[in-house]
């Protein structure tokens, strides 16, 4: 059985950073696109960034470009990481690990019904 199992939400001031970490289980995913989401109450589920299957091509959401960045470590299996910096308020919201379950090395997805697996989230809130 698939899993994905986020870390390192938290409470941070603004301007402040925070490191996201995500690890599948289950099978060998190391060549599956991933991606980050996250919804705010009352909103949609919002691609943050994605990443393809070889690691080389990464989209960003325009309003955390240049303050985000995705990686992945495919080493062993999937590891997804995104670093966040100078975080803001409106980057409040749940956070979702996402894998895509058919694998292709350099396609990316960003938008969420391209993606079968989701994590169980991580809550990151940005105070003012």
């Amino acid at each position: 059985q698939v899993q994905l199992v986020e870390s390192g939400g938290g409470l941070v001031q603004a301007g402040g950073a925070l490191r996201l970490s995500c690890a599948a289980s289950g099978r060998t995913f190391s060549r599956n696109a991933m991606g980050w989401f996250r919804q705010a109450p009352g909103k949609e589920r919002e691609v943050v960034a994605a990443v393809s299957g070889n690691g080389i091509y990464t989209y960003y959401a325009a309003s955390v470009k240049g303050r985000f960045t995705i990686s992945r470590d495919n080493a062993n299996t999937a590891t997804l990481s995104l670093q966040m910096n100078t975080l803001k308020p409106e980057d409040t919201a749940v956070y979702y690990c996402a894998l895509r379950q058919t694998s292709g090395s350099s396609t990316i997805y960003n938008t969420p019904d391209a993606y079968d697996y989701w994590g169980q989230g991580t809550q990151v809130t940005v105070s003012s």
